[in-house]
């Protein structure tokens, strides 16, 4: 069955291109899409339980990933949280992890290791 998934990325060119692979290597069903943060809490709070995974990228066109972030830190046991982001230094890694993301991955250089994370159970 697949992971009904809201996808966090304010790139219409990254959307297009990462939202079939995602279907194709990870078995994921994209439901809903944000471009800015507020926007992001917002689709967040009215699927309620209803998103089994968090696609996050930490620049987003208005706001900050970070934020959505901090809005999930409430979730379900079941609902899991991923940052994609293109700046993947120490300290975004580190802010990430702190505030609740379960993984964080270079776009340019971890597809491979972020598909496969998603596809994991």
């Amino acid at each position: 069955m697949p992971l009904a998934t809201i996808l966090i990325e304010d790139s219409k060119t990254i959307r297009d291109n990462l939202i079939p692979a995602l279907a194709e290597l990870a078995d994921v069903d994209v439901v809903a899409i944000a471009e800015t943060a507020s926007e992001a809490v917002s689709v967040l709070e009215s699927f309620g339980d209803g998103w089994h995974l968090a696609v996050v990228d930490l620049f987003l066109r208005e706001g900050s990933g970070l934020t959505v972030l901090r809005a999930c830190q409430g979730r379900m046991p079941h609902q899991r949280v991923v940052v994609l982001t293109n700046y993947p230094t120490e300290e975004m890694r580190r802010r990430a992890l702190e505030l609740g993301a379960d993984a964080i991955f270079d776009k340019s250089k971890e597809l491979d290791m972020f598909f496969e994370w998603c596809s994991a159970p």
